[in-house]
């Protein structure tokens, strides 16, 4: 990765609003003063882009620097987390991606900053799509077709693959995850996407049993490997979902199935930290669909 790689893709996460790191940083608001965080570092002092940990006398500004500061990781680290934690996703104003053509389907959701852009299901690139998952990534058929026929699944005019992340027994559309299935490594989010407003999922209708993993194709993956259990994507290495707390509270069984890394196992460490019911259910190499494949 070149320096000019670097600084454009900074340029993006370093508008994420301080708040958002502390939430997705599993930080909690001091109840009676709007501006002070409990974070993993102790208090901190929040006004608009500057933050200061008085404890520890540091301090700075920016969504790159608190993350700096709260994970103790160096400039490309933060940027990369910032990256896949979700936090790009609930920008005000999104970044073009393949899916921001100006082509796609405007859904407002109460609470998001815009309306979200959904790409249009493209039929002709349905077949790619459907090799790419099958061929390439080992899912079964079998499981992708409901998908499909749900419109939770589909194709976009760039050949990405679309998988829509949904909210509450109506099972609305409040974003999508989208995945390249061309010989270059792309994902992406849908503009508008805000990941704690629903999520993607597959699995048992009715199991007691939810198995969180980072993204769309690793929970196909679990639920392939796992069949008696609900498999939810957090798109994304997120320690705390605001839709998770809801989850637990209904007394559902949650494994937390991270990759096995560093950043899901200190995510995981998080999340069981916040969580206590939660458990660790580690894959048994990288992720899901690697230990698909090597079946």
């Amino acid at each position: 990765m070149t320096w000019d790689d670097l600084r454009r893709r900074a340029a993006v996460v370093r508008e994420v609003p301080l708040e958002t790191v502390l939430l997705l940083r599993g930080a909690e608001r001091d109840r009676h003063d709007k501006s002070k965080w409990h974070s993993e570092r102790g208090p901190l002092s929040v006004t608009g882009p500057q933050f200061m940990n008085w404890h520890l006398h540091q301090g700075g500004g920016g969504a790159i620097d608190l993350v700096m500061h709260l994970a103790k990781v160096d400039y490309p680290a933060a940027v990369q987390w910032l990256e896949q934690c979700g936090a790009v996703g609930c920008l005000s104003v999104s970044r073009a991606t393949p899916a921001s053509s100006g082509q796609g389907r405007s859904v407002v959701h109460e609470g998001h900053r815009r309306p979200l852009q959904l790409p249009v299901p493209d039929e002709r690139m349905l077949g790619r799509v459907l090799e790419y998952l099958t061929r390439r990534r080992h899912l079964a058929a079998t499981l992708l077709e409901p998908l499909r026929e749900s419109g939770k699944l589909y194709a976009d005019s760039w050949g990405n693959v679309v998988f829509l992340l949904v909210a509450g027994k109506a099972q609305r559309p409040v974003g999508a995850e989208l995945r390249g299935t061309g010989p270059r490594v792309w994902r992406g989010m849908a503009p508008g996407t805000c990941k704690d407003a629903g999520y993607f999922w597959t699995g048992a209708r009715g199991s007691r049993e939810l198995v969180l993993c980072e993204s769309a194709i690793d929970a196909i993956s679990c639920f392939q490997m796992r069949p008696e259990r609900i498999c939810i994507s957090t798109s994304g290495v997120r320690a705390n979902p605001l839709w998770l707390r809801g989850l637990i509270a209904h007394g559902y069984e949650i494994h937390c199935g991270f990759d096995a890394d560093d950043p899901g196992d200190t995510a995981a460490h998080r999340m069981i930290a916040l969580h206590p019911t939660v458990q660790r259910l580690r894959p048994p190499v990288h992720d899901w669909n690697d230990a698909l494949a090597s079946r």
